[in-house]
């Protein structure tokens, strides 16, 4: 008697086609961002920035946060007259942690871009693997945070005169959500024409940990204390 060749397959004998998805483990939550500004895209958000400053003077806007729903980094590449493509990606080279060559920091790195207060990078690559390792071993976890400020003093020797210990961002709190590597951004000052500078790196950032850990990239949440047009406030 001939096989039946019209019978149904299991699934065991099928090629696979398709990697299949992992399943994300993620704890049970309620987010409350959904109450606050929600913009597409990091553009959408800078646009915002800028119209609720003033350019020049003391004027500072308090307590301001806002959601980006695309964060990867072809979405958050914002450039500007001060921060053309080439600045924005050699100034997230250096924030990573990252070679780059001397004629790029000859043709981009300027004052007026921003300083020892911007300058991420000490350490940032033991940072970025300490949060892959935390989220992978336990996903549930609450302690995948990048911490920016006091790289090589404690926080004990604070002196607000020295702007290297004046981090503008202050730390990342990574998170698995609905499947998704999310973040919220917390954010002492910051000025709004410096935005498209950290938003590019902190994209970076994130899909890099989002690879790492085979998850989608999900939305950013950035919070800030401080919020000015430029940089002639006092004491930004």
């Amino acid at each position: 008697m001939s096989p039946n060749t019209d019978a149904p397959k299991s699934n065991n004998d099928e090629p696979p086609t398709k990697k299949q998805k992992k399943e994300i483990q993620c704890a049970p939550s309620k987010n409350l961002n959904d109450g606050f500004p929600r913009f597409t895209t990091a553009k959408e958000m800078y646009s915002h920035l800028r119209s609720i400053t003033k350019p020049g003077g003391e004027f500072v806007v308090r307590n301001f946060v806002g959601v980006i729903e695309d964060i990867s980094p072809s979405s958050s590449l914002v450039e500007t007259d001060l921060f053309p493509r080439g600045a924005l990606e050699y100034y997230t080279k250096k924030n990573m942690g990252w070679d780059y060559s001397k004629e790029e920091l000859d043709q981009w790195q300027l004052a007026e871009r921003g300083g020892a207060q911007g300058d991420y990078r000490d350490g940032m690559q033991k940072k970025i693997a300490n949060v892959v390792d935390c989220l992978k071993s336990e996903p549930l976890s609450k302690r995948a945070v990048i911490p920016i400020p006091f790289n090589s003093e404690g926080s004990e020797s604070a002196n607000w005169k020295d702007q290297g210990q004046n981090k503008c961002c202050r730390e990342l709190h990574l998170y698995l959500e609905d499947g998704k590597l999310k973040c919220t951004g917390i954010v002492r000052m910051q000025n709004a024409n410096i935005f498209v500078k950290n938003i590019h790196f902190f994209a970076t950032l994130l899909d890099y940990v989002a690879k790492e850990l085979d998850v989608e990239l999900g939305e950013y949440t950035h919070w800030i204390t401080n919020l000015c047009h430029d940089r002639t406030a006092t004491s930004c």
